[in-house]
């Protein structure tokens, strides 16, 4: 948990209330501030954090000679205001560590974290902190959002952490289930932190104080595989958690909020419960290994909430796949893109250049393929180059001379040519995992590459055409400044249309993801129905029901953006439009027309 503030805002109240009368002012301009605060200081400590002036703000509006509460001011004071500049706030938890299925040569074998992550990334370190619980992981970053200024009502879940499909299922749906149990409590004011903190200490492994793991396994020997070390090391706590799931669905035992058991029904009513809830899901995403995808497995995902599935991608090419013992083939791949799209899933893909066995001119192949071939063209997308991590197989390549990484300047070259080749329609949502340079035995260190290649292609005279690269962000737009722009193309189940709300120079203020399926529903629910994959308003996310003058938020784009997707399907036949709708998004799709199933929700047209 972030420690909270002891100011006395009482104490400090003058200077307090000379800052924030500066900040309300009309036209304040951010870039001010720091000198703002130099001239107010705290005294012996320094100068006030942007915590202590959100909490002071909240405080003191109204009270003279503060005018009432204005969400601009908690904007201008707001911390890390990108976080939240593409309309939703993001919230991302970990999993436990737990055995994977793959053997990937270059990924991490840290037994402290689920396989791929390390212990000092910064949502890793996030999670073992809180001791990768759900309730806490979720409670806290709520907490930290809200202590600094962002909005907390349009939340997208972001679970991360080795292969979701191959935990257990209890274990998922106590997961999700748990998320939600912290955003309503966080949403009604609650806190039952502390009391989850205390189980912890006292039952799980996997509390800081209990968890004494700090074997790190040597990629170059690999005395032993990841998933021995985990189950010999975290052994009491799987049979705990087990045999107390067990007992509890026997009826046996009653639950602590630790125990990784839930039932469907309780994910429903939580579920239920959200759909008016002051801090909802706009968005669940999962990520999970192509051969883990069947149709039972798309349908079961879309039952916990499920919008968005990340999946690894890594490389198109089977030699590539085979080398670093990836576990499957492109033709998985495909399969499992195919069944994510007929769910209606958006897919966030990941991919890898400088795999071990590829040139740098097979991964810019590699990266056409992915466009040009129907069966990928996924909607957003990480490419994460390999580094070298001491802990992975991958050391072993390395040491015989086998494996080495790019240069910078052929890294550059690569990822120059996959930006200017990426659609429109789809997102870079990152470009450089974020791995601490101390983990990099070899490989580039530079977390700032994006920006690297966007200048580089400046130079070039050009731009990337990425939806991250377009968005609106902080910007003024109005209406008229926008027009409706329609790209078509083709997947492995259906012809695909992207209605983007652009400007003159194709700044990005709201899309909509059409499916018009051209094969077999997954399900008899979406017989007959073209799909709405996704809809999403760009812009600093603003509270549900708030309104601001210039922001494409809440200026009606998502509506007109339905209504087109209506013709378009009419147009082609479709008796029905479908929607794969999170939960907190329901009531919305309930106002403009849209019927409750099972999975999902129908409009007659």
């Amino acid at each position: 948990m972030p420690p909270k503030s002891t100011l006395d805002l009482e104490q400090h109240r003058q200077p307090l209330l000379k800052i924030l009368q500066e900040v309300a002012t009309p036209g304040f301009d951010r870039a001010r501030m720091d000198t703002l605060l130099r001239r107010f200081p705290k005294g012996k400590d320094g100068t006030y954090s942007r915590d202590e002036l959100i909490a002071a703000y909240r405080a003191f509006a109204g009270q003279e000679p503060l005018a009432p509460y204005d969400p601009v001011v908690i904007e201008r004071l707001r911390r890390k205001p990108v976080r939240t500049s593409s309309g939703v706030t993001p919230v991302t938890v970990l999993t436990k560590p737990f055995p994977c299925p793959g053997e990937c040569i270059f990924c991490p074998n840290d037994v402290r974290m689920p396989k791929s992550y390390l212990s000092d990334e910064p949502g890793a370190q996030r999670a073992e902190q809180n001791s990768f619980d759900p309730y806490l992981q979720t409670y806290s970053r709520l907490l930290t959002y809200h202590n600094t200024g962002h909005p907390t009502d349009k939340i997208e879940i972001i679970v991360l952490g080795g292969t979701w499909s191959f935990y257990p299922e209890t274990y998922q749906i106590w997961f999700i289930k748990r998320i939600f149990d912290a955003m309503h409590d966080f949403g009604q004011g609650i806190n039952r932190c502390d009391e989850v903190e205390a189980a912890l200490r006292d039952a799980s492994q996997l509390h800081p104080e209990r968890n004494l793991i700090t074997e790190v396994i040597d990629g170059g020997s690999l005395p032993e595989r990841y998933n021995l070390v985990v189950q010999r090391v975290y052994k009491d706590e799987m049979t705990r958690s087990y045999q107390l799931a067990g007992q509890i669905a026997d009826g046996q035992r009653q639950r602590s909020p630790i125990d990784e058991f839930a039932t469907w029904d309780e994910l429903e009513a939580v579920h239920r419960e959200n759909e008016s809830a002051p801090c909802r899901s706009v968005g669940l995403v999962i990520e999970t290994r192509p051969d883990h995808i069947d149709e039972a497995e798309v349908l079961r995902v879309r039952r916990l909430g499920c919008t968005k599935v990340q999946i690894g991608f890594q490389s198109l090419n089977d030699r590539v796949l085979k080398l670093n013992k990836r576990g499957h083939t492109v033709a998985a791949t495909r399969r499992a893109v195919k069944l994510l799209r007929q769910g209606g899933f958006k897919i966030h893909a990941h991919w890898m250049p400088n795999l071990y066995g590829s040139t740098p001119e097979e991964d810019i192949a590699d990266y056409h393929r992915m466009f040009e071939d129907a069966d990928f063209r996924p909607d957003e997308l990480k490419i994460y180059p390999c580094s070298l991590i001491e802990s992975a197989e991958l050391m072993q390549r390395y040491q015989d001379g086998s494996w080495r990484p790019y240069t910078h300047d052929e890294l550059l070259h690569v990822l120059t040519e996959a930006f200017r080749f990426t659609p429109e329609y789809c997102r870079l949502t990152r470009v450089i995992r974020d791995i601490p340079s101390t983990d990099i035995v070899v490989g580039n260190h530079l977390t700032n590459f994006r920006q690297i290649v966007e200048t580089e292609l400046t130079r070039q005279g050009q731009t990337s055409s990425d939806i991250r690269a377009r968005e609106v962000r902080f910007k003024s737009v109005s209406a008229g400044e926008l027009h409706l722009d329609e790209t078509w193309y083709n997947s492995s189940m259906s012809e695909e249309v992207f209605l983007q709300y652009i400007t003159a120079d194709r700044s990005i203020a709201g899309f909509l993801r059409l499916s018009l399926p051209t094969a077999e529903p997954i399900t008899e629910e979406l017989r007959g129905a073209a799909m709405i994959r996704e809809i999403h308003v760009y812009g600093q996310s603003l509270e549900l029901g708030e309104a601001a003058s210039g922001r494409a938020q809440h200026a009606g784009l998502g509506k007109q953006l339905i209504e087109r997707a209506c013709d378009l399907a009419r147009e082609w036949g479709f008796a029905r439009l479908a929607v794969i709708s999170a939960i907190g998004t329901r009531e919305y799709y309930r106002k403009r027309g849209f019927a409750d199933g099972d999975l999902y929700q129908v409009r007659a047209l």
